[in-house]
């Protein structure tokens, strides 16, 4: 039996007609949210039966393993999916929640009033109990349990959530970033000091 922070994944013995290591959702389905569409064109092969054409097309195996790509084109069709229309799936809703409270740190006074501490607090107190994917919400809620908060000023929440993020990507196999205030700045709130992004 799983623990409540600890999502439960299909195997080829619990579920022999789902890919292995799906995540479920509390209604014992694929969680949309917790798997990436990749996942989920997994499914649709194994639910064709999973014909020897789509096994043996390489490109869609490739688009089945890669990450964060908007369309996918395989043999089978000729044609590229657009899936901007489609809800999101797990990376997408990620990078979406980071970026909003990355950028929300940037704008974050640099000596916030009782009333802004406090209600920051609420704001990351709350993703565990109302984000969509359970089992990230109580990876996140763990984890701010162990590391609470700096809510003291801009550059402590930005370093905060830097931290935090880092240690998803750890987790994910992604790149880690420095959490000096330079370089949080330059990403989330002033742009590269070359000027592109002006």
């Amino acid at each position: 039996m799983t623990s409540p922070t600890e999502p439960q994944r299909t195997t080829k013995a619990t579920h022999p007609d789902l890919p292995p290591g799906l995540v479920l959702g509390p209604d014992g389905k694929p969680c949309k949210v917790c798997n990436s569409w990749q996942d989920w064109a997994k499914i649709k092969v194994v639910k064709k039966g999973a014909s020897s054409s789509a096994k043996s097309d390489p490109l869609a195996m490739m688009a089945a393993m890669a990450g964060g790509a908007a369309a996918v084109k395989t043999k089978a069709d000729d044609k590229e999916a657009d899936r901007t229309d489609c809800p999101p799936d797990t990376a997408e809703l990620g990078r979406a929640t980071w970026t909003f409270l990355h950028t929300t740190a940037a704008y974050y006074p640099t000596e916030p009033s009782a009333e802004h501490q406090s209600r920051m607090r609420a704001l990351l107190s709350s993703l565990p109990t109302l984000y969509a994917c359970a089992p990230c919400a109580d990876d996140f809620g763990e984890d701010i349990k162990a590391n609470p908060p700096d809510v003291s000023g801009r550059d402590g929440l930005s370093r905060w959530l830097c931290e935090r993020h880092n240690e998803v990507n750890r987790k994910l196999g992604k790149r880690v970033w420095k959490c000096d205030w330079k370089t949080m700045d330059a990403r989330w709130k002033d742009g590269p000091a070359d000027g592109r992004c002006d």
